[in-house]
C-alpha cells in the first residue's frame, strides 16, 4: 500500500556496500510512492550487473529504477555528467509529485546530486602533462605531491587510483586550491532526508565476504570475460571497479581466480571503510541499524524520519 506525502522530498539512502541500501530503497519507495534514482557509479556501467549487485527484476519489486546501464564499459565516468543527469531525474519525480528515492554509497555522486556543489572545469593541456607524469613515474609518485598540496585528498584517494589524482592535481593546478576546498558546506538544493545504514564491521564483513561468494557462484567471471571483448579492460573508470579489476588480472594470468576472489573480499572491506568514514563526516545523515536483528525495526523508523520534518 502506498502512503505518498502530499509534498515530496528527496530520500537519500547512504552507507557503505553490502548494508542494505538497495533492499531499503524499494522498501522506501514501495510505501512513499517513489521511484529510486541510482547513486552506484558503477551500476551506471551496462553489463556490470553480477559484481556490483545490481537488483534483478524481480528484486525491483516492479519499482521503477533509474540510471542504471546509460554508460558503455569503454566510458570514463564524470560526476558532472551524472549531476545533470540525477538532477533532471529528481525534478521530474518531484514535478510529477513522486518521492526520489537516491540510493548507493558513492559519496560524491550522492552530493553532486542535492548539494550546491560546482566542479571545475578541465585543462587538456594540464591535463596532459599530469597523465605523461604518471605514465613515467607511477601513480605513487604523483600521490606523493597530492599528499604535500593537500593532505585530505590524499587521504580519500589510493595510491593506486590514478585517474582521480591526476583529476585532484588538476583541480589543484586550475584553481590555485587544494582539491578538497572545491568541496563546499552542507548546502543542500532540495528537501532532503539522508538515511544511512549502520552495520557492524564484523557482520558488515561477513556480508561482504558472502556477497563476493555469490558473486563468483552466480558468474563474474563469464560477465568479465564477455565485457572484456565489449572494451573493458580499456575503461579507464570501469576497469577499476571491485571485482572486475582482479578478474581482469586473473584472466591475464596475472593471478589465479581464487587469488582475485580473496583479494575482492579484502579490498572491498577497505572500501566499505572509506565509504562510512565519508558519510560520518556528514552531519544531516540519520544513521540507523541495518544489522540482521534490526531489519524490521529499520524500515519502521526511515519511514518515521522521512514523515517528520529534516533540517539540512
Amino acid at each position: 500500500m502506498s502512503s505518498a506525502s502530499p509534498t515530496p522530498r528527496v530520500v537519500a539512502v547512504v552507507g557503505p556496500t553490502a548494508a542494505g541500501k538497495s533492499d531499503l530503497a524499494v522498501f522506501l519507495a514501495q510505501r512513499l510512492g517513489g521511484e529510486v534514482v541510482n547513486a552506484d557509479s558503477m551500476q551506471l556501467y551496462q553489463g556490470m550487473d553480477i559484481g556490483t549487485a545490481k537488483l534483478t527484476c524481480q528484486e525491483r519489486a516492479g519499482v521503477p529504477h533509474h540510471l542504471l546501464d546509460v554508460w558503455d564499459v569503454t566510458e570514463t565516468a564524470s560526476v558532472a555528467e551524472y549531476q545533470r543527469m540525477a538532477r533532471a531525474e529528481i525534478d521530474r519525480l518531484l514535478a510529477a509529485g513522486r518521492t526520489p528515492i537516491l540510493v548507493g554509497g558513492s559519496g560524491l555522486y550522492i552530493r553532486a546530486a542535492i548539494d550546491n556543489l560546482e566542479f571545475p572545469g578541465t585543462d587538456p593541456a594540464v591535463r596532459a602533462l599530469l597523465e605523461a607524469e604518471l605514465a613515467l613515474r607511477g601513480s605513487g609518485a604523483l600521490h606523493a605531491r597530492l599528499a604535500t598540496a593537500d593532505p585530505a585528498a590524499a587521504r580519500a584517494i589510493l595510491p593506486s587510483n590514478g585517474r582521480r589524482i591526476v583529476r585532484a592535481l588538476e583541480v589543484i593546478e586550475i584553481t590555485g586550491r587544494p582539491f578538497t576546498a572545491n568541496l563546499p558546506g552542507h548546502d543542500s538544493v532540495y528537501d532532503t532526508v539522508q538515511i544511512g545504514v549502520d552495520v557492524g564491521r564484523p557482520e558488515l564483513d561477513q556480508r561482504i565476504a558472502a556477497r563476493v561468494d555469490r558473486m563468483w557462484e552466480g558468474g563474474l567471471v563469464e560477465e568479465v570475460r564477455a565485457l572484456e571483448a565489449q572494451g573493458l579492460r580499456q575503461g579507464r573508470t570501469a576497469s577499476r571497479a571491485l571485482g572486475y579489476q582482479q578478474t581482469l588480472a586473473a584472466l591475464a594470468g596475472e593471478c589465479t581466480e581464487e587469488d582475485a576472489r580473496t583479494e575482492t573480499v579484502r579490498a572491498t572491506k577497505r572500501f566499505a571503510r572509506r565509504q562510512d568514514s565519508w558519510f560520518r563526516r556528514d552531519p544531516r545523515v540519520h544513521w540507523l541499524s541495518g544489522a540482521a536483528a534490526d531489519r524490521q525495526e529499520l524500515s519502521k523508523r526511515a519511514l518515521t524520519l522521512v514523515a517528520g520534518p529534516v533540517t539540512a
